[in-house]
């Protein structure tokens, strides 16, 4: 194993940047669509594929990131749909209450049960129903990723700023605060991209080796496969289950915590694909 980092200080501590807010990062909600694709069936596969003619990779996996690089190709609209991309309990547990902690629909949950009504409404604008479908794609997978759903006041773990010892190169925007193989992050991005991508395994490979296990990801029928309200729950209640903030809120961490956590973030990508799989079946199948 690879040796322990040792505390660092403070004083660099106030330095690291906070990250985007993608939930899994590039790879992660690929693999999502990925995975979702192989499980659909003949009417929505046929479905997708008339409302993604035309898309550079009109593929689930191929739109799958498009909801996060609007904030690059649409500055506006990523501002404006920014709240889709989480939901936060602001009366601490995991009990959500749409009224208080999703006002207008504003957070993951409603937007998805919007987009979905966009997208099965055949009446709207071939246009809308894409975006709708797109949307959905990527929201089903930040749904799933528990910094998305939680309780806490730092922004889904954006603001737990945490030094990580890894042979992983960041993604270019964080190049600048890998130093001597020690990486200043936050616990959103180790969730976003580095428990994943310490794997070192490409799209294809890597969703070959997800698609190998058992299908579905839990016991089946699940009551949940299309209740996005409760996926946020599963979300929320994993964060102290499974320990994802490190034991007294250590801000150092190392390989042994991304393979701690790796097959909780497997689990969790699976469960989006099948969901994802689901959710389109029963809406444009």
């Amino acid at each position: 194993m690879r040796k322990a980092l040792s505390l660092l200080s403070v004083a660099f501590l106030t330095l690291l940047v906070a990250a985007p807010a993608g939930a899994w990062g590039a790879l992660g909600h690929s693999m999502v669509g990925e995975l979702a694709a192989r499980h659909l069936d003949p009417k929505a596969r046929a479905e997708v594929a008339l409302l993604l003619a035309g898309e550079a990779d009109p593929t689930l996996a191929g739109v799958a990131n498009w909801a996060d690089t609007l904030r690059n190709t649409d500055p506006e609209r990523f501002k404006a749909t920014s709240r889709w991309h989480y939901i936060n309990a602001k009366g601490g547990g995991c009990g959500f209450d749409l009224a208080r902690d999703c006002p207008d629909g504003a957070c993951v949950v409603g937007a998805i049960e919007k987009q979905r009504a966009i997208l099965a409404d055949r009446s709207q604008p071939i246009e809308a129903r894409r975006d709708a479908l797109k949307f959905i794609v990527h929201l089903v997978g930040d749904v799933h990723q528990p910094m998305h759903a939680g309780n806490r006041t730092d922004s889904g773990g954006n603001g737990f700023q945490v030094s990580l010892r890894t042979p992983i190169e960041p993604e270019a925007y964080a190049r600048a605060k890998y130093v001597d193989g020690v990486m200043g992050t936050n616990l959103h991005s180790v969730w976003d991209y580095y428990i994943l991508a310490d794997r070192g395994l490409g799209l294809r490979a890597y969703s070959n080796k997800l698609d190998a296990l058992p299908w579905p990801p839990y016991p089946a029928p699940s009551k949940y496969d299309v209740m996005p309200l409760a996926w946020a729950g599963e979300s929320c209640r994993l964060i102290d289950a499974r320990g994802i903030y490190p034991p007294d809120d250590k801000h150092t961490m190392d390989d042994a915590y991304l393979d701690a956590m790796r097959p909780l973030a497997e689990q969790r990508i699976r469960q989006a694909a099948w969901r994802l799989a689901q959710l389109l079946n029963e809406t444009i199948g």
